[in-house]
């Protein structure tokens, strides 16, 4: 059998190589004199609970390949058990709850667990709302045990303590390249969610990926303000700080926190989404905070506006930077761009309508430019890559490309592409966009939410970008009312906070005369004012645009 392959054989190393470096800090209230008070684990601790946890899930059935919803908030238990499950060679299922009962329902029965992991509140609606009802054979709670039964965590944990010193230590579950790591559904913002399958492979190529793309060193402290992303910390050796915030509602999160958890511990990398980087940045350029021991930010979820760029470069220290992988929870990263790269020139041509620069791919990953086709391409003879310059929909093949998405075939068949060499399928992102003569790669907009009109697509992206350029306009979204093939393109606009009381006439003048000045927005003349555009639950960055449409669709005549 080849060499073990998982993402949780990181962890047993840096625990010997740095037993006592802290690897997991987490806010626990405020002292008496107000400041606040943290909790943590070593590396060395870290590795000793994940142990016994994975000693005591084995012992009551949850080993490898024992697929698992995990629904524990994010705290020490929620780290602990994840590398526990990844020890123990289970599948842990990762649903966002705040898609809702019943599309988390949906997704727990599409993805058939067979173990469920959570906290007392989200065991009693398991059992009011039947999630996971006709699978779910194993149930352990975390903290105190209701009606419904089950295991504890407690309990596992001191069994798998007792397990593991009566045998004399514990091993790493047998798990190869090939085998399922992970069910991880997307946050469902431009269609249902579904269960993307990650391999061991996958995970351990994205901390490869990661850390030599960000120059990442061991020592490094973490601010993850999306729990996820805090998964990865252990593998690249850094310290995770988790911050007094609603990972679930980013763009709503205290600035204040933010700052306070960056400044106690000098944290060195931020992760956070464009919605809460835009908090964050009006905060401290309104009231002259620095940042200085930030070498990066990294903020994925939706490109960044170059507002935010301009805001933090005034508030980083010489050499920081923003930067923004493209990808998605099919594929990360597939390429990378800098707030250097954004502010040197980029920019401007997004305001001139090229799209958003999303940087060069990653040279691990082959990424084309195909003609766009809403229907499935199982071979390679049924597309056409288009040259340098052309718009198209992007495809990509690389390390990180996951094969499937869990029980749902027809959409595993409409998303991905037989290689022409028989290996990993190429994955449709479901992007539109181009390479320009330099080699970079342009996003214009999603697939799905292009405006057809009787004289062709428009791409909601490429055109929003230079509508943003109005000082009054927080942003805005291209929608189509209409039948497909003759939409009216509607640009529905949402106002700066700051200018909340601007004449909305005036406004929109400019934005007639912002639509004359360029070639891809020429011809739009319809704006709709909205007070606050409907959003993604994971990142609260995404525009909901098949909402905003239906909205539209009801103001106009």
């Amino acid at each position: 059998m080849s060499e073990t392959v998982n993402i949780a054989a990181f962890l047993p190393e840096i625990a010997k190589t740095r037993p006592h470096a802290p690897a997991i800090i987490f806010p626990e209230g405020r002292d008496q004199h107000g400041k606040r008070a943290y909790t943590h684990y070593t590396y060395a601790q870290l590795n000793a609970e994940s142990d016994a946890i994975a000693r005591g899930l084995a012992l009551v059935g949850v080993g490898q390949g024992v697929r698992t919803a995990l629904m524990v908030k994010p705290s020490l238990e929620f780290f602990a058990l994840t590398f526990g499950l990844f020890k123990a060679g289970a599948v842990p299922i990762l649903v966002d709850p705040g898609i809702g009962p019943k599309r988390v329902k949906a997704c727990l029965a599409e993805a058939q667990p067979e173990a469920f992991i959570g906290i007392p509140l989200a065991h009693l609606a398991r059992m009011i709302l039947g999630w996971g009802r006709g699978t779910i054979k194993t149930q352990v709670t975390v903290g105190r045990r209701w009606i419904w039964g089950g295991e504890t965590l407690a309990g596992l944990r001191a069994a798998g303590r007792a397990a593991i010193k009566s045998e004399g230590g514990y091993t790493l579950a047998p798990t190869q390249a090939q085998d399922m790591a992970a069910i991880l559904f997307t946050s469902g913002s431009t269609g249902v969610p579904k269960g993307v399958v990650y391999d061991h492979r996958h995970f351990v190529k994205q901390v490869e990926l990661i850390r030599d793309a960000y120059d990442i060193k061991p020592g490094e402290i973490d601010l993850p303000t999306f729990p996820l992303f805090a998964l990865f910390d252990p593998a690249l050796g850094m310290t995770t700080v988790i911050p007094d915030m609603d990972p679930t509602k980013p763009a709503s999160v205290n600035p204040e926190v933010i700052v306070e958890a960056m400044s106690d511990f000098g944290a060195t990398n931020m992760f956070g989404s464009p919605a809460l980087l835009d908090t964050v940045s009006r905060y401290c350029v309104a009231n002259n905070v620095q940042l200085p021991s930030l070498k990066r930010i990294i903020s994925a979820g939706a490109p960044v506006p170059v507002e935010i760029h301009e805001r933090m470069a005034k508030v980083l220290p010489p050499g920081a930077e923003v930067h923004t992988p493209y990808g998605a929870t099919e594929c990360l990263p597939v390429a990378t761009v800098s707030s250097h790269e954004i502010l040197g020139g980029a920019a401007a041509k997004t305001a001139a309508g090229a799209g958003t620069c999303v940087g060069k791919p990653n040279e691990a990953n082959d990424v084309q430019i195909i003609a766009i086709d809403d229907g499935p391409l199982p071979a390679w003879d049924d597309l056409t890559v288009l040259p340098v310059g052309e718009i198209g929909e992007i495809i990509v093949r690389g390390p990180t490309t996951t094969q499937s998405y869990f029980n749902r075939d027809a959409s595993t068949k409409l998303a991905k592409i037989a290689a022409p060499d028989g290996g990993d399928s190429y994955h449709r992102m479901g992007d539109i966009g181009y390479f320009d003569e330099d080699g970079r790669l342009w996003f214009c907009g999603r697939k799905t939410q292009r405006v057809r009109t009787a004289t062709g697509d428009r791409h909601t992206t490429q055109i929003e970008m230079v509508f943003n350029t109005h000082v009054d306009v927080f942003r805005t979204a291209l929608v189509g009312v209409g039948a497909v093939g003759s939409q009216r393109p509607v640009l529905c606009v949402e106002l700066d906070p700051a200018s909340s009381g601007a004449d909305k006439e005036a406004v929109r003048k400019g934005l007639l005369a912002i639509a004359a000045g360029c070639d891809v927005t020429r011809g739009i003349d319809t704006f709709l004012f909205h007070p606050g555009f409907p959003v993604d639950v994971r990142h609260n960055a995404k525009i909901g645009r098949e909402e905003l449409a239906g909205w539209a669709a009801g103001k106009l005549p």
